[in-house]
């Protein structure tokens, strides 16, 4: 019984005439025609056959016909040949489906063979242009678009490699395995990241599931993880994003090839204490730090073990005393490095951390400081001190008001939106009652004056 054979159009028929005997003769006997130099009179006989077996919806024969054509100029090495008749084939009425992604599939593994760049360009466009639009073809397309992708970038186009790969819409393909998925995706993440287009990583990343990674745990998913963290923390990098990148590194420590390394596992590990010391204070920093501290894993790394606990501390922080202890090891250190822009950037971050945490631990102990005694106790100047206290005011984490008049900082005690509803709600009532008394007591006299007329 022969299954239904699906042609261009979508229209299912059924096999009428079976042609594989035809087959066996005439696809060797046309290859040995070209073989002995006749590679035209090969092709068209086998474009004779290949009309029959088309016309008789024999897919197996017709697949078998267009392999052979395509293997004929290939074994000629005419790649002119090649192109053209990819494009003839792929072009003829009710061709069948089936044919035709048998054909792509064969041809893709000519590109490793091709003579030289403009060959294998060339080849590789042809097959894009009869794969596009036929969802049939589509994995076969996406791994094309790749491979050419490749080679603009070899040729350092990034923009137009980028260009290419973002045609793909490779979430919705049905028929693409999860990893290669994932892996392609990737690359579309990276190429954007190449020519600098940060908005659309951003949204590209949303494209892949993190549940994909934990679902999986061989070594390839780990390897796809790591690239996907890799990218990420450059993304995360370039917007400041320090929170995020503690979050990266500590998900990129969870995976089983980092782990078991101790090397790899203490570069993760002190990555993200720094760009936790480095995020702006907030409850969900709080409670990471706090995270961070009770895993066992930290005790590996004294060092940085004690720095996040100096953020932790009700303490004052002196400036000049980290750096002497922790400067020399932080500055070696990705994140710190003097070499770069992005590492002394960093480093002046780490500073205006340590006087945020300083201002926060005054705001506890303090109801009334001056600007003169706040400025010594940070070792900073009286007006750096005051841009430091109005940056906290307006974000929220500390409540103070400034008399700069008198150079005097009052610190007044945060309420909770609940609290401050009740007070409200306890005046309304307060002054609601009075009114009603005062109503009563002018009812009443009103009272008083008429009985005594």
């Amino acid at each position: 019984m022969t299954e239904p054979t699906t042609t261009e159009s979508g229209r299912i028929v059924k096999m009428e005439v079976d042609y594989s005997s035809n087959c066996d003769v005439k696809i060797p006997e046309c290859k040995k025609l070209a073989q002995e130099g006749k590679l035209h009179d090969a092709l068209d006989q086998l474009l004779v056959l290949e009309k029959l077996t088309r016309t008789g919806a024999d897919m197996i024969s017709t697949s078998r016909v267009l392999v052979a054509i395509v293997e004929i100029c290939f074994e000629a090495k005419n790649w002119a040949a090649l192109n053209e008749h990819i494009v003839l084939l792929s072009k003829r009425r009710s061709q069948l489906k089936q044919a035709v992604t048998k054909m792509v599939q064969e041809c893709s593994t000519y590109i490793d063979k091709t003579p030289d760049k403009q060959t294998e360009i060339k080849l590789i466009e042809t097959l894009t242009s009869v794969t596009a639009g036929k969802i049939y073809v589509e994995v076969e397309r996406a791994r094309l678009i790749h491979r050419l992708a490749k080679l603009k970038e070899e040729d350092n186009d990034i923009t137009g490699a980028a260009s290419i790969m973002l045609e793909l819409q490779i979430e919705t393909y049905g028929s693409m395995a999860k990893r290669e998925k994932a892996a392609l995706i990737l690359e579309q993440m990276r190429l954007c990241l190449a020519k600098q287009d940060f908005v659309r990583t951003q949204i590209i990343a949303k494209k892949i599931s993190i549940k994909f990674f934990e679902d999986e745990n061989n070594e390839e998913t780990q390897a796809l993880k790591l690239k996907y963290y890799e990218l990420m923390m450059e993304l995360a990098k370039h917007e400041g994003w320090y929170l995020e990148l503690c979050r990266h590194n500590r998900a990129i420590l969870e995976t089983p090839t980092v782990k078991n390394d101790s090397e790899k596992r203490h570069t993760a590990l002190s990555r993200a204490v720094l760009y936790l010391v480095l995020a702006p204070h907030e409850p969900e920093q709080a409670d990471l730090t706090h995270r961070l501290l009770a895993d066992k894993l930290i005790d590996e790394i004294p060092t940085y073990k004690e720095l996040l606990r100096l953020f932790v501390n009700p303490e004052l922080i002196k400036w000049s005393g980290l750096c002497d202890i922790y400067e020399q090891e932080l500055r070696t250190t990705e994140v710190f490095t003097a070499s770069t822009e992005e590492g002394r950037k960093r480093w002046t971050e780490l500073r205006n951390r340590v006087v945020e945490h300083n201002i926060r631990i005054m705001a506890k102990y303090y109801t009334k400081i001056t600007l003169t005694r706040m400025a010594e106790l940070l070792d900073l100047p009286i007006e750096e001190t005051e841009t430091c206290l109005c940056k906290l005011v307006e974000t929220g984490v500390i409540s103070a008001r400034t008399d700069r008049p008198a150079g005097v900082v009052r610190f007044t005690g945060t309420q909770e939106p609940a609290a401050v509803l009740d007070a409200w709600a306890a005046s309304l009532n307060k002054l609601m009652s009075l009114l009603n008394h005062t109503t009563h007591l002018i009812h009443q006299e009103e009272m008083l004056a008429v009985a005594n007329a």
